[in-house]
C-alpha cells in the first residue's frame, strides 16, 4: 500500500497512470514480482503480488523511486510526494488471497470513481478488467486467481464476477486492513472471544494470516536473522556464491536466479543450492528467496546426488 502525502494526489492524468502501471509491467516481465490484483486511486495504489527474483524492498524502490522522480519532472515540482516508506503485510494463501484481490479490487466503486460493476468492468487502472479480459495485459498473473473459480476461462469469470458482487455489501473490511489479531480473526468481537481461550493466538500487525501461519513466519524470520549474522561473519554471502558459481559454469548470474529449465542453467543451480545449503549452512527457504524459486526445489535439488565441483568451490570460497 502507498499513500501520498498529506493526501496528495498521486495521478494528475492518465499519462501519470500509465506511467505507474508501466513500471509495475517491467517488474513483473523481469521476474521481479507475480502481480495477481492491484488498483491506482487518486492518493493511494494497491499491490497484491509474490516476490520472485529479487526482495519486495528493491522491486519497491525501482517502482516509486523512478516514478516519483519522473513525476517531479513533469510537473515541475520538488519534495515529497509519497507518505512515508510503503505499507506492506504477508497474506497467507487461504483463505486470504482472494479476499484481498475482491477487496482491491472493489475500491474504485467503494471510492466513488465508477457507478457499478459494469463500469467497474472497463475501468483501466485495476486488475479487475483484465483479470475479466477486457484490458489486455500479459504481465498480470491471471492464471492464479481464475484457475480457483472454474476449469475454463468462462466458468472462471463468470464465477469470479459472482463473488466480487458479493463482496459489495461488505464495505470496508477492517479485518483485511486492520492490525494484528483484528486482521487475523476478522474484527473485534472475535478478538474478544479467543483472548478468553487458551492458548493464546500469535499475531503481528504485518501478517494477515492464521495463527499458525504467523508462527511459523515468526519463526521463520528468526531463524534467517540468526543465520544470516552467523554466515555474514564468515564474510561468504549468496552473492558472492552466485558470482563465483556463474564464472565457473559460463552460466548467466541472472539465468541461475530464473526459472529457466536448461540443463546448463539446472545444473548451474544444483551446484548453486548444494554449495549453500550442504557447505554453507544456508536454509532452503533464504536459498528460495535469493534464487526466486520454491523451497522444494531448493531442498531437492540440494539433497541430490553431489556434484563433484562442491568441494572445489568450498575452497575457492
Amino acid at each position: 500500500m502507498v499513500r501520498g502525502i498529506e493526501r496528495t494526489q498521486l495521478f494528475r492524468e492518465d499519462g501519470d497512470r500509465a506511467d505507474f502501471v508501466a513500471r509495475i509491467a517491467t517488474l513483473a516481465t523481469q521476474g521481479a514480482l507475480a502481480v495477481y490484483a492491484w488498483v491506482l486511486m487518486p492518493n493511494h495504489v494497491h499491490l497484491l503480488v509474490r516476490t520472485g527474483a529479487q526482495p519486495l524492498f528493491r522491486s519497491m524502490r525501482r517502482l516509486l523511486t523512478g516514478y516519483v522522480v519522473n513525476f517531479n519532472r513533469r510537473y515541475r515540482r520538488v519534495g515529497h510526494l509519497l507518505q512515508n516508506r510503503y505499507k506492506s503485510i504477508v497474506v497467507e494463501d487461504e483463505p486470504y488471497l482472494l479476499e484481498v484481490t475482491r477487496y482491491i479490487h472493489l475500491n474504485p466503486l467503494r471510492g466513488g470513481l465508477v457507478a457499478d460493476l459494469a463500469a467497474l468492468r472497463r475501468y483501466p487502472w485495476t486488475g479487475h478488467a483484465t483479470l475479466l479480459g477486457g484490458v489486455a495485459r500479459p504481465w498480470q498473473d491471471t492464471q492464479t486467481i481464475l484457475s480457483q473459480f472454474g476449469p475454463t476461462r468462462r466458468r472462471a469469470t463468470a464465477a469470479y464476477q459472482a463473488f466480487v458482487a458479493a463482496g459489495i455489501p461488505q464495505g470496508r473490511r477492517p479485518d483485511l486492513v486492520g492490525g494484528g489479531l483484528v486482521r487475523s480473526l476478522g474484527g473485534w468481537a472475535q478478538v474478544v472471544a479467543r483472548r478468553r481461550k487458551d492458548p493464546p493466538i500469535a499475531s503481528d500487525p504485518r501478517i494477515l494470516g492464521s495463527g499458525e501461519f504467523t508462527e511459523a513466519l515468526l519463526a521463520e524470520a528468526a531463524h534467517h536473522e540468526k543465520e544470516t549474522l552467523r554466515l555474514s561473519r564468515r564474510g561468504i554471502e549468496l552473492a558472492t556464491l552466485a558470482h563465483t558459481v556463474s564464472a565457473g559454469t559460463g552460466v548467466p548470474e541472472r539465468e541461475v536466479r530464473s526459472g529457466s529449465r536448461r540443463p546448463a542453467v539446472v545444473r548451474a543451480r544444483r551446484l548453486f543450492c548444494q554449495v549453500a545449503v550442504q557447505g554453507l549452512g544456508y536454509g532452503g527457504a533464504t536459498v528460495a528467496r535469493f534464487l526466486g524459486v520454491t523451497t522444494s526445489s531448493v531442498n531437492r535439488l540440494a539433497a541430490s546426488e553431489e556434484l563433484p565441483e562442491v568441494r572445489r568451490y568450498l575452497k575457492a570460497l
